[in-house]
């Protein structure tokens, strides 16, 4: 080896780094003055640049601690690294990036430190019912610099005040950069850091619209969150290409045909990507029921531009009457969507079926159909309860039988969820309804008719053969999981079931017993506040290489394969499928997809998360701009949730509203963790589930929040 390449690594910046972590663990004291650790290491001999780059490079990994030009390793001070997460009024939280536990940071110890941000910290005496409080010592890495707020004009100038941190007033440096005016939903800039929040300044750029207006908010939330409507120009030349070639005869090759089969879809009437049809007969054992989803990945094929897109997009985002796809439209809602009395191009499962519902075999093949009809969920629920008008019997005359056959089939395979003890836990989506100009004039419950039901079960079955297949064949897949509860999760809902005077049944935690713990509450006034802490109890589901089962419906097998329009998942599923009936052997199918089902898992699971809080933030802001019409009004609801400094009441249309305990009747309130507000000296209690009257006293769109007072009533 050459002196030259010697000296190159003597002096590189990892050599320098290992230096100066040997010197200082040597080191007796806390901490060495630079000078000293820099003539230890010899950098002026050396590569004083690549020594400097060094030491900035091990404070910025949060390794070593610069305080009083001396350098100490961040370890022997107790101190830590942490992403910071999320801000409030007067407080932020972070993941400590070594234990993944939630810390919880005064904002007096923030340093100033923002959502996305890297930050070395030190604990501290706890503030808070956390398990673990701290202080940020530094700011390792800056997250974004752009957030979103609202302009407010005060003492004869214009401020920023953000979403996501402290309420206060913000300096915004350069007014002239966009135009704007008082009351504006806007996106800010970071253009100066201080110590403190209220020491940033930022610069605005660009306007949304009104802050009272969910349309405007919405598309804020889009923005911070990196969501795009508009995709990429490589992808809409590909979706240029695939839509104006159609589907050839040559595209039906080695495909089973269909088309005189009669298969249908069945949504809502507003949708427009149809991703799944079925078809059902009945048998002498049994029934063979089929389930025919749309074969995106025919178009979108692997590391393509359109392909990469949809990875980075993981899902569709559905919120109010809008629509943010996952595909573009020329394929989510034209060639891959299964409109009716058009060919289209499917990957098919077909299941025999016991008459008690259980799988006794499956098949999956590539094929092409005709869907005879667009099914809407209410028209079909109009017809199996008897109150179907003239219109609807006649568009589904030649379809009379098969829907009632599926009713048939459907009753078994709830029963037979039923047999299996999957928890029936209930839950209830809003339905946002907006006028022409996008402002929400109702809110109301989305409700589920047996057609609902009847689809749910299909998909459930079709969605336990994907998964089963690859399981038993020990492919590569992304599986659709959902793990036994937290432990800590389960020690709550025990609180709460003793509060509510209901047995605990076990120890080690099954499906059987969420189920036990639900019926024997059935029926009573406090069924709904059970439940509602049973969903709470739960685990997320996610996606996973590994095939651990799905708690919530007691499945050993279960995937997502029935909706590759809008999810990603179910897209990368097909396509090893495919692979699968190509005939490739395991080998090939592990090399070829190990690395990619553990990417597409993870980054889906993420996509996932993101699009719930966007759906979630979205939604809260229309709620609230329905209730702003609302103020003074009197409404009856049930408490949904209880904390130290209140509880939250949710009303029957799904709106939700927060109770301070500063409103409520003086006098001093013990909260009992997890559902109980009480009052010491008289005993009035709130407790989770009761029903409550109260009045709507303020909103705020921008902020998505709805603030109710309770309605004095005489003792």
């Amino acid at each position: 080896m050459s002196k030259k390449n010697t000296d190159n690594g003597k002096y590189s910046v990892e050599n320098y780094k290992n230096k100066i972590i040997t010197f200082l663990r040597a080191n007796k004291k806390k901490a060495m003055q630079e000078k000293d650790l820099a003539t230890e290491c010899r950098s002026r001999k050396g590569n004083p640049e690549n020594y400097k780059k060094a030491v900035q490079e091990l404070q910025r990994e949060g390794v070593i601690i610069i305080k009083k030009q001396k350098i100490g390793l961040a370890q022997r001070y107790g101190y830590k690294t942490a992403k910071i997460t999320r801000l409030s009024k007067t407080f932020g939280f972070g993941i400590c990036e070594k234990t993944e536990e939630e810390v919880f940071f005064p904002g007096k110890f923030m340093l100033g430190a923002m959502p996305g941000d890297r930050v070395l910290y030190k604990d501290i005496v706890s503030y808070s019912s956390y398990s673990s409080d701290g202080e940020v010592i530094d700011i390792l890495e800056y997250g974004s610099s752009q957030l979103t707020g609202k302009v407010e004009f005060t003492e004869g100038r214009n401020y920023f005040v953000p979403d996501t941190m402290s309420k206060n007033h913000i300096i915004i440096e350069d007014e002239t950069s966009v135009e704007f005016s008082a009351g504006d939903k806007v996106l800010a800039e970071i253009v100066h850091r201080g110590k403190r929040h209220t020491e940033h300044m930022v610069c605005i750029v660009s306007v949304f619209g009104n802050s009272e207006n969910a349309k405007s908010c919405a598309e804020s939330i889009l923005t911070i969150h990196g969501i795009k409507n508009k995709f990429p120009n490589d992808v809409m030349k590909e979706t240029g290409k695939i839509a104006e070639a159609g589907i050839q005869e040559y595209d039906y090759n080695n495909r089973e045909d269909f088309r005189n089969q009669k298969i249908f879809t069945i949504d809502s009437a507003e949708s427009k990507d149809l991703d799944d049809a079925v078809s059902v007969e009945k048998t002498e054992n049994g029934y063979i029921l089929g389930v025919h989803i749309a074969d995106v990945s025919h178009y979108v094929k692997g590391n393509s531009s359109m392909d990469k897109e949809a990875l980075n997009r993981g899902t569709s985002i559905y919120y109010a009457d809008k629509v943010i796809p996952m595909l573009p439209k020329e394929l989510s809602n034209g060639i891959c969507s299964l409109n009716p009395d058009e060919n289209r191009l499917t990957l098919s499962t077909i299941i025999n079926l016991d008459k008690n519902g259980d799988i006794v075999s499956y098949r999956f093949c590539k094929s092409v159909i005709r869907s005879r009809v667009k099914g809407v969920y209410s028209e079909i629920n109009r017809i199996l309860d008897g109150t179907a008008d003239e219109y609807i019997k006649e568009k589904y005359k030649d379809l009379n039988d098969e829907i009632f056959l599926m009713n048939e089939l459907a009753d078994i395979l709830i029963k037979r969820k039923k047999n299996r003890h999957a928890p029936q836990i209930e839950t209830v989506e809003s339905k946002i309804i907006t006028d022409e100009n996008g402002k929400c004039i109702d809110v109301k419950p989305r409700n589920r008719g047996k057609s609902e039901c009847i689809i749910e079960e299909f998909m459930l079955v079709a969605n336990e053969t994907a998964s089963n297949l690859a399981r038993t064949k020990g492919v590569p897949f992304v599986y659709r999981i959902h793990e036994e509860p937290p432990e800590e999760k389960i020690e709550r809902l025990k609180k709460v079931l003793l509060q509510f005077n209901i047995n605990v049944p076990f120890s080690e935690v099954k499906p059987v017993h969420i189920e036990q713990i639900l019926e024997s509450a059935r029926g009573t006034d406090a069924y709904e506040a059970i439940n509602l802490m049973v969903l709470r109890s739960m685990s997320k589901a996610k996606y996973s290489e590994e095939p651990v089962g799905h708690f919530g419906l007691a499945l050993e097998d279960y995937s997502h394969f029935t909706s590759p329009i809008r999810r990603y998942p179910d897209l990368a599923i097909h396509r090893i499928i495919t692979d699968i009936l190509a005939g490739y052997n395991d080998t090939w199918l592990k090399k070829r997809y190990s690395g990619f089902v553990h990417n597409a898992s993870e980054r889906s699971s993420d996509a996932e998360i993101r699009a719930v809080t966007i759906e979630r933030e979205c939604e809260d802001c229309y709620k609230a701009e329905y209730m702003k019409n609302k103020i003074g009004e009197v409404f009856t609801g049930k408490i949904s949730g209880v904390v130290e400094y209140g509880f939250y009441v949710e009303l029957p249309n799904t709106v939700e509203g927060f109770v301070h305990i500063r409103t409520l009747p003086t006098g001093e309130y013990d909260y009992t963790e997890p559902a109980l507000l009480k009052e010491a000296f008289s005993g009035t209690e709130y407790r989770l589930g009761d029903t409550v009257k109260v009045i709507c006293s303020s909103v705020s769109v921008n902020d998505g929040t709805v603030d109710f007072s309770l309605m004095e009533t005489e003792d």
